[in-house]
């Protein structure tokens, strides 16, 4: 190289900044739940099952790491069941509630048919899936209760209107991850409760409810008390975990069915055998320890900059070119997530996305990101129009994310958009 020519690193455009607001699709590892994993591969390697000082070990760590889960949800350790994540608790619920209601009509000779369940249009795919394929094999029948187009939840009394004889679970979610509606899972929970002690003594089977909290812990309160549900998925990589889960159970086996889907080594009480994941359950554990201590400050926070990002948007494109998708009269929201679309033809979620330099978000749920420029079902289910839910573009803040990142973004969305609409022009 010639003293005169630059070094060859300047030659190299600069890394570009990027702004990633995704994190209701996945979350990055907390360092100090990184640690803890680490920490867990090199000193707790032991097999939990074996009684010797490595084996305790590790058997003390997952301990210890059932009860920060417990803590965090309101419950009791025994009532934490680690799992590989979200979509194994979810199908853990739906075949246990299936299972119970077959040997319940067993035991008490009566013949009540086929295994009814009620869920809502706008679940993860990891319960839809799995109902459409009993519903396929004529193993189960299932009603999809449509959300109220005025508040994005799925309401009680339609949830109510639904239940017949032979229902056996109702799951419904926590919170959405499109629109960030939150359901009303409590009061779900509370008429379902009154219901069983009538169904009781008709001889009708017990119905069992469920809610996938997978968006809402970290991002509010959590209490399987207040809630009053039978079980409640845990998935680790939306709070900042590693990629496993866990089910909560009020009391399994004994005031809850639980009913296993692999048999093998006895683990987890043989609930869910398998040689634990020792450094995932440890990291799972750390994370939920930071959610227990400080969800109200990331709450208070992450609402703060997703309230300065949809005030942004507005003011630079004007309110009359912005909506806000996930805005539903009386119906509370996650505090991080703003699902909205840019007005105007031409300007689809995905095209706007994929013309800017530093946003990192998408359109919907990743699970659907390969099904083209097909507007999300959820936001169709709720009452969306097409031409708007085609152009939506889902924002979730995390909590790192700063008012200056917001700036970042918006401005990156308005030469993307102005890219877009020179297109059109041509």
């Amino acid at each position: 190289i010639r003293s005169r020519d630059p070094p060859i690193g300047s030659l190299l455009p600069a890394p570009r900044r990027r702004v990633y607001l995704d994190h209701n699709a996945t979350t990055p590892l907390a360092p100090e739940a990184a640690q803890a994993v680490r920490d867990a591969m090199c000193q707790a390697w032991g097999n939990p099952s074996s009684s010797h000082p490595a084996g305790r070990k590790a058997k003390e760590l997952i301990g210890s790491a059932r009860e920060s889960l417990a803590r965090m949800v309101g419950g009791r350790p025994e009532d934490i069941v680690f799992t590989s994540g979200g979509t194994e608790a979810n199908n853990m619920v739906i075949h246990t509630a299936r299972r119970h209601f077959r040997e319940s009509q067993a035991r008490l000779g009566d013949s009540w048919g086929t295994p009814h369940i009620v869920t809502s249009n706008v679940e993860h795919d990891s319960i839809r899936l799995p109902l459409e394929q009993l519903v396929k094999e004529s193993l189960a029948e299932t009603t999809f209760v449509p959300v109220s187009p005025r508040s994005g939840r799925a309401e009680v009394d339609d949830v109510f209107a639904a239940i017949r004889p032979t229902t056996c679970l109702v799951s419904i979610m926590l919170a959405n991850n499109e629109t960030g509606v939150i359901m009303p899972v409590t009061e779900l929970s509370q008429r379902v409760h009154a219901l069983n002690q009538r169904r009781a003594v008709e001889g009708l089977p017990r119905i069992l409810v469920h809610t996938d909290a997978a968006q809402m812990i970290g991002k509010g309160r959590v209490d399987v008390q207040e809630l009053g549900v039978d079980y409640l998925t845990i998935v680790g990589h939306k709070f900042y975990g590693p990629r496993i889960g866990a089910l909560y159970v009020r009391g399994p086996g004994t005031t809850t069915p639980l009913h296993p889907m692999l048999f093998g080594g006895g683990q987890e009480r043989s609930f869910r055998p398998g040689t634990e994941n020792t450094p995932m359950i440890a990291g799972l554990g750390q994370a939920a320890e930071l959610v227990s201590k400080n969800w109200e400050a990331y709450e208070a926070h992450m609402r703060d900059v997703r309230d300065y990002l949809e005030a942004r948007l507005e003011a630079s494109f004007g309110k009359q070119r912005i909506h806000l998708n996930s805005h539903f009269t009386g119906s509370k929201r996650l505090c991080n997530t703003s699902n909205f679309s840019i007005l105007g033809p031409g300007l689809q979620g995905r095209r706007v996305l994929s013309h800017c330099k530093m946003l990192l978000a998408s359109v919907g749920a990743a699970c659907h990101s390969e099904k083209g420029d097909r507007p999300s079902s959820i936001l169709l289910s709720c009452g969306i129009p097409y031409d708007v839910a085609q152009n939506a573009l889902r924002l979730s803040i995390g909590r790192d994310t700063t008012r200056a990142d917001v700036d970042l973004v918006v401005q990156d969305l308005v030469q993307a958009v102005a890219q877009l609409d020179q297109d059109q022009a041509l």
